[in-house]
């Protein structure tokens, strides 16, 4: 069993800055990709970031050059720092992995259960 557990949600005012982290912990061979993505109501969920193990990072337009994403292999964790943040931002944020479960295996997709962002104007 594999288990994704994000944290630092919360509500901040437009300009503002939040850090969210994101924990993978159970039955891990090896993790391929970490990232972060996020679905606002009435919307479909959409990529913001994603980082692989060697460190190399993707990113969605909207969000370039107002957030980072870093990761720290040894502790299997991600984490995404979100400056100027704007209103439209506001949506619950899913920490995505893809891992192996042992030497070999097949690659399987794993979500965290989600942390809202609420951004005021």
């Amino acid at each position: 069993q594999v288990q994704l557990v994000e944290s630092g949600g919360g509500l901040v005012q437009a300009g503002g800055s939040l850090r969210l982290s994101c924990a993978a912990s159970g039955r891990i061979f090896s993790i391929y990709e970490m990232g972060w993505y996020r679905q606002a109501p009435g919307k479909q969920r959409e990529l913001v970031a994603t980082i692989t193990t060697a460190g190399s990072a993707n990113y969605a337009d909207s969000v370039k050059g107002r957030f980072t994403i870093s990761r720290d292999n040894a502790k299997n964790t991600v984490y995404l720092q979100m400056n100027s943040l704007k209103p439209e931002d506001t949506a619950a944020y899913y920490c995505e992995a893809i891992l192996s479960y042992y030497s070999g295996s097949p690659r399987y997709i794993h979500w965290g259960q989600g942390t809202q962002v609420t951004v005021s104007s």
